[in-house]
């Protein structure tokens, strides 16, 4: 991992509608034709285009996003994550003698951002789309553009078993708050200790985040062993995440609160299953927290996330400390936060941490961050699977962990038949389509390896596959 490979380029949001591509023609034809014709044909024009329409915002040569909004009004503006919420800025045209406006920008080919209108003022979401993303200030309309790839994980699928919420009640600083656990399905029935994670801000990731539903389907499928997921609120967020009181409330986090999870549950306690993960000033407060009690995480996750001086010079200058690390932030994000993780990923770099260091076409956005908590399981628990007691024996096959990980180049596959068989052996992307067969043939009993070449494939979690029969073994690479 110690390498920045994948760093994605901060794309410029084009400002005005003289900049736009060549791309946007075919709308710039039709605004060309509206003007050409006579203004009581005007309004006909706009119903006919209108409901030809399959999607909005209208997407054009991969880049170019057509925002369009229909309605009488004297000012219809566009802010989103890509201009800071900034509603003075990427203001709708109105096209002349029609109550149609529009604005043209260029973004990433597999950008997804959070928008909304103001129209005279007022904040709406975009009537004539029905995509939205949540937020902590309700929804807000959502772009995705033609190369975004959503991570089926996220999704509901009635099959998969569900994990339960334990609820109890503990007090920091006098103050009461609700600390909820999850506990995967057949947590009572399974043999072992689980891999824990403790996430700030912990109920908005389980009604924004979708955390339980990416935890249910990524166990359900085998991809990450059995996780205890404790989701922890703040009563006084500023304060707690970063200012006066943090270093009590990360003595709170690492001793109170692991201390009665770890005394009411089967937990793991060896540090590379112990997580810390947050998002913004939760993101925060995970990095002070694991880099305070390194006895107690091995593992920290700051999603989009401020780093108050503190953090940034102990990191800096002290000793590498036991973290692994995984690391997110959008191109679309509040820019003194994309400044700051910029600034600090070189640091993880220089010290030798085990990280990743990912920067996507996102912006400052709960979509954005329940998508990377999916990733962060995967790099931190995703070895575990094959070695986990918890889980049944795997017929005769044994995969075990591909060298070097991550991978940035080649990258050797071992794999052991306990008798002789056909097996065949594969890597395929997180929506489960194969990229690469690297064995299909019959195998003597013993110890075998094969090499895939990651060197042009993107950055991200692949999944290893094994088959021999009805029998199959499932294990995580990442190439970075």
């Amino acid at each position: 991992m110690r390498g920045r490979r994948g760093l994605l380029a901060a794309i410029l949001c084009l400002t005005s509608a003289a900049s736009v591509p060549a791309a946007a023609q075919s709308f710039s034809a039709f605004v060309a034709r509206v003007h050409a014709s006579p203004a009581p044909q005007r309004p006909a024009m706009v119903d006919s285009f209108l409901a030809a329409q399959q999607r909005v915002p209208l997407i054009e040569s991969d880049t170019v996003a057509v925002f369009l909004h229909r309605g009488r009004a004297t000012r219809v503006t566009v802010p989103s994550d890509a201009n800071g919420w900034n509603p003075d800025t990427d203001v709708m045209q109105q096209l002349a003698s029609t109550d149609l406006w529009y604005c043209i920008r260029a973004y990433a080919a597999d950008a997804r951002i959070d928008y909304k209108f103001t129209v005279d003022g007022a904040w709406i979401t975009d009537p004539r789309n029905s995509a939205t993303c949540s937020g902590g200030f309700g929804p807000n309309s959502e772009l995705r553009m033609p190369r975004y790839v959503d991570r089926p994980e996220l999704h509901t699928d009635p099959a998969v078993p569900r994990g339960a919420l334990w609820d109890t009640t503990m007090s920091f600083d006098g103050r009461a708050r609700t600390v909820r656990v999850y506990t995967p399905a057949a947590y009572d029935t399974a043999r072992g200790a689980c891999p824990v994670i403790l996430l700030h801000d912990g109920l908005e990731y389980i009604s924004l985040g979708a955390a339980c539903t990416v935890l249910d389907n990524l166990i359900a499928a085998r991809r990450i062993p059995p996780t205890i997921a404790v989701f922890v609120p703040p009563v006084l967020r500023k304060s707690e995440y970063a200012g006066a009181r943090m270093d009590a409330y990360a003595r709170f986090i690492s001793r109170e609160v692991l201390g009665a999870v770890d005394a009411r549950f089967r937990t793991r306690r060896d540090l590379p299953a112990r997580a810390v993960a947050g998002a913004s000033d939760g993101g925060n407060i995970a990095l002070y927290t694991a880099m305070s009690y390194p006895d107690v995480f091995g593992c920290v996750a700051p999603q989009s996330s401020n780093i108050v001086p503190v953090i940034d010079s102990t990191f800096r200058h002290g000793p590498a400390l036991p973290l692994r690390v995984y690391m997110s932030v959008g191109t679309y994000d509040i820019p003194i936060l994309l400044t700051l993780a910029r600034g600090f990923a070189p640091v993880l770099w220089d010290k030798g941490y085990e990280h990743v260091y990912k920067e996507v076409p996102e912006g400052h956005s709960w979509c954005n961050w329940r998508a990377r908590f999916s990733e962060t399981l995967l790099f931190f628990f995703g070895e575990m699977v094959t070695s986990d007691p918890a889980l049944p024996e795997q017929g005769g096959l044994l995969l075990p962990p591909a060298y070097p990980q991550p991978a940035t180049g080649a990258t050797t596959i071992p794999f052991r038949l306990e008798r002789p068989a056909h097996a065949r052996l594969s890597i395929s992307d997180a929506l489960g389509r194969e990229v690469a067969l690297l064995a299909d043939a019959s195998y003597p009993a013993g110890t075998h390896t094969a090499r895939w070449d990651a060197s042009a494939a993107s950055a991200g979690a692949y999944i290893c596959v094994l088959r021999s029969g009805p029998v199959h073994i499932a294990r995580n690479i990442l190439v970075w």
